[in-house]
């Protein structure tokens, strides 16, 4: 390994690191614009310029590689000196707008300046103006104040995978353009304004709303798909301001997608922030005394075999737990967490899991992806997989509807019986999975709602013996869900009891009037009209679908209102915190349901959220450990591989990326995406 000299201190680095890098661990700080960790290398911006003795002019450390032997200088007169040129000469053209930016207060160019900068500028002449592009609803641009970092065109060519953006024009008539003005057809776009050094790309919807200093920061999780991404939510008097994401490697990296970065205006309307009683065929408002004693005198009523619950796709383990205990006291089997009928083996964590984990995809060397898009279901584990793509050019093959995955893909067609012909091994993709030495199959939780999902599930764990993806040391059976709930939910083995019903087995119950009771747990994505005639609780935070036939509604907090636990495609828990507190008299998931227990006369075994974490705990161990994967679950067989296979073919389970919970359909920006895409 090469050894050098930084500002005369000896270190030793790994063969192929950059000076940058090198200085890096040495504890210097190099100023840099236009490089990235994350990001090809271009050298455009000159910033990071170093001094390296017997060199006799400045080198850029961020595209020069150590040799063995080099003296580098970082806080000499000629560095200094060609890091102001070079701040001045980016500054020959930015704009005097730092009062009006949004990126006022956290502008990279803004502390560069100022550390090594000049005084003053000796700049005179007229300075130049470009024109603004339209990147869509979510991207503000103002080009003015670009630098041309290139940044955002990197991120949208190598990880994005939409090469959208470029540049034209060379010296001072350079510009970023977009291939098409309008919309940038990515579900990450967003992350170029975090990407952005300067003020030229900002968040659109954000626009003029705060200064950095005047929000408060809560780290959390995002909830609005199953990949767990760290997130931090800033806010200001009572309501959600912004999303960004947090740096976590072994989930979202510090990417996080557009739904969940922007969705949260829809936070702010259509919620409901106090109890609704329905008389007469029409809602009013009511106590929470009144509430409860309506819902406990109905449930008190109806006999356990005619009463059900249904969890939705945003509850936290705490709010599930307290539905189910309560049910479960009073002797009712029909307790389902999945409301879209998902096939998964029962008691059997290896059947809901993404047993591979999230960072296990950078060894993945071969990629089936079964009834599943996983761009739209989980942005930010689709860019995993093209990061995976482009190191090592791994085979990507899918059984499902064919859409641009930002990769190359075998597409091996829609209908179900290919599954069959690789689970056999006479399909020629099961030969090049059995040749991999790490191959990972990963099943969309919509290819197991299917009618025939217990089927597509045996035969996808067929296949993972087939090929050796279920061996001791690498276990590449791997179920992508598509709700922050789902797994939580299964983990807690809130799943019918014998002779209960699941979710389908509710709706049809309650068609044919075999319902007289149901509690519907934020369970939006089922159809309500089935519930028409049965009496309905709808606990939720919006005024979405399950609440249309409700009898009683009662308002509960948002995933940023309320301390959650969820749990993540991997089987990782994690804890979302409240950012502030619910509107009105909306309360906690679990609150509401102790609350509800009380007015039964059965009170639950705990009144805390330290009580009810400690029956969690108790009930499933690992979940007490948070951030931490589970114990790997033996991958026993499971599901009906030699069941019949419908011949309806696998569809696109998530058609509208922008839509797809109450948070997102009450969401302004959303709305705007959603009808830029379809314009486009």
């Amino acid at each position: 390994m090469p050894t050098l000299s930084i500002d005369g201190t000896e270190i030793e680095v790994a063969e192929g690191t950059t000076v940058l890098r090198a200085c890096e661990q040495a504890g210097v700080e190099i100023p840099r614009f236009c490089f990235h960790e994350r990001l090809s290398i271009a050298g455009n911006c000159r910033m990071c310029l170093v001094e390296q003795v017997g060199v006799p002019k400045p080198l850029a450390s961020c595209a020069m590689p150590v040799t063995d032997g080099m003296q580098i200088l970082t806080r000499s007169e000629r560095v200094q000196a060609a890091r102001e040129g070079v701040m001045e000469f980016l500054l020959v053209n930015h704009p005097l707008d730092c009062p009006i930016c949004d990126q006022g207060g956290e502008c990279d160019l803004q502390d560069q300046a100022l550390y090594y900068g000049r005084v003053r500028s000796r700049y005179r002449e007229a300075k130049r103006a470009v024109t603004d592009k339209d990147f869509g609803p979510l991207v503000k641009t103002v080009m003015t104040r670009c630098i041309h970092c290139t940044r955002c065109v990197r991120f949208m060519d190598e990880v994005a995978g939409v090469p959208e953006l470029g540049t034209m024009g060379r010296g001072e008539d350079m510009e970023i353009v977009a291939a098409l003005d309008g919309c940038l057809h990515s579900e990450l776009s967003g992350n170029v304004v975090d990407l952005c050094p300067v003020g030229a790309l900002t968040s659109k919807p954000y626009a003029f709303a705060a200064r950095p200093w005047e929000l408060s920061h809560t780290e959390s999780v995002d909830v609005l798909d199953a990949a767990g991404s760290a997130i931090r939510i800033d806010s200001r008097d009572g309501r959600v301001l912004r999303v960004l994401p947090r740096v976590n490697e072994e989930i979202n990296e510090e990417w996080i997608g557009d739904r969940s970065r922007y969705a949260i205006d829809g936070l702010a309307v259509r919620r409901l922030d106090r109890p609704w009683l329905r008389e007469g065929g029409a809602f009013r408002p009511v106590t929470w005394e009144a509430a409860l004693a309506a819902v406990a005198t109905a449930l008190q009523a109806a006999a356990p075999e005619r009463t059900a619950a249904l969890m939705g796709d945003l509850p936290g383990l705490e709010g599930m737990t307290a539905l189910a205990d309560l049910m479960r006291a009073r002797g009712v089997a029909s307790v389902d967490c999945r409301q879209d009928g998902g096939a998964f083996g029962p008691g059997e964590p290896a059947s809901w899991r993404f047993n591979a984990g999230i960072a296990g995809i950078d060894r993945a060397d071969a990629l089936l992806l079964i009834g599943t898009n996983p761009r739209r279901e989980a942005p930010v584990i689709n860019a995993r997989f093209r990061k995976r793509w482009r190191a090592a050019g791994i085979p990507v093959a899918r059984a499902g509807p064919v859409t641009d995955l930002t990769y190359p893909v075998t597409e091996l067609g829609a209908a179900p019986q290919v599954l069959a012909e690789l689970a056999e091994g006479s399909h020629p993709f099961a030969d090049v999975l059995e040749r991999a030495r790490y191959p990972l199959i990963v099943v969309g939780s919509g290819a197991l709602a299917r009618p025939d999902g217990g089927v597509v599930l045996g035969l996808a764990r067929r296949l993972a013996d087939t090929v050796g993806a279920a061996g001791p040391v690498w276990n590449g059976f791997s179920v992508l869900q598509r709700s922050a709930a789902r797994a939580g939910g299964l983990e807690l083995g809130i799943v019918p009891a014998d002779g209960g019903l699941d979710a389908g087995g509710m709706l049809a119950a309650a068609r044919a009037g075999g319902l007289d009771f149901v509690y519907l747990l934020g369970a939006d994505e089922v159809d309500p009209d089935a519930f028409r005639d049965t009496f309905t609780v709808y606990q939720g935070h919006h005024a979405d679908r399950g609440a249309r036939y409700a009898d009683v509604v009662l308002p509960g907090a948002a995933y940023t209102e309320q301390a959650a636990t969820y749990v993540n495609t991997e089987g990782r828990p994690q804890q979302a915190r409240p950012a502030h507190p619910p509107p009105g008299d909306a309360r906690p998931d679990w609150k509401i349901l102790v609350a509800l227990a009380r007015e039964l006369g059965s009170p639950l075994p705990y009144e805390s959220l330290d009580g009810l974490r400690s029956r969690i705990a108790a009930a499933v161990p690992h979940l007490a450990h948070i951030d931490q994967l589970p114990p790997p679950a033996p991958l026993a067989p499971f599901g009906d591989p030699d069941g019949a296979l419908d011949a309806a073919p696998f569809e696109e389970m998530v058609p509208d990326y922008y839509r797809t919970c109450p948070i997102s359909r009450a969401s302004a920006t959303m709305a705007a995406c959603a009808r830029a895409v379809a314009d486009a």
